[in-house]
């Protein structure tokens, strides 16, 4: 069985979204409402790509998945910590691929100096049929860590649902930190294609 992990480009956004829509129509992991349209999706990937990494998993010449890092708050003492995003073919959940992926988004975030790793997470009161608890437990399983809960904050699907922060550190916080090397346009041009 062949798997790559690789940079995702623009050429990849029309199966990226193929893989978001399901999430947005038939669950509410997401809340967002609407699919996007591909040149807005095409235009999200760009702004990500302009300073964090954007990966998707192949297998068999196929993407399956795709995990990307954004800024956590938007300020620059927040240069150091990043929100990280994963979603899977809903087809192939629970086979490793959700952990190689996310292992290289982090293993891409550490050689940046980003030292903690935050996950916004829909989390059900009760299970139904469009959320459950498994994207928190599977960032527990890889090491994060719940630091907070929003009650009630997102309605989809005539439910209200809540919402979990959830924390991972992956680096030494020192008294005077190295700066974080968000990637520059010259990092990431390549993706642009």
């Amino acid at each position: 069985m062949s798997i790559i992990i690789r940079d995702a480009n623009l050429k990849d956004a029309e199966r990226i979204l193929d893989i978001y829509a399901y999430y947005v129509e038939c669950t509410a992991i997401t809340f967002e409402y609407d699919i996007p349209t591909l040149s807005e999706f095409q235009n999200r990937m760009k702004n990500t790509m302009k300073r964090y990494p954007y990966l998707v998993i192949d297998k068999e010449g196929i993407i399956q998945g795709y995990a990307y890092a954004g800024p956590f708050v938007g300020r620059a003492a927040y240069d150091w910590s990043c929100e990280t995003t994963i979603y899977l073919n809903h087809t192939v959940l629970k086979c490793g691929l959700g952990r190689k992926l996310y292992e290289a988004l982090e293993q891409k975030l550490q050689k940046m100096g980003i030292l903690n790793l935050y996950a916004c997470i829909g989390y059900p009161e009760v299970e139904d049929a469009y959320l459950n608890k498994n994207s928190a437990n599977f960032h527990a399983h890889l090491g994060f860590s719940k630091v907070g809960e929003f009650h009630k904050c997102g309605y989809k699907f005539g439910r209200w649902y809540n919402m979990v922060w959830m924390e991972k550190i992956i680096g030494k916080h020192h008294p005077n930190q190295a700066p974080a090397r968000l990637l520059s346009m010259s990092d990431q041009s390549k993706n642009d294609i």
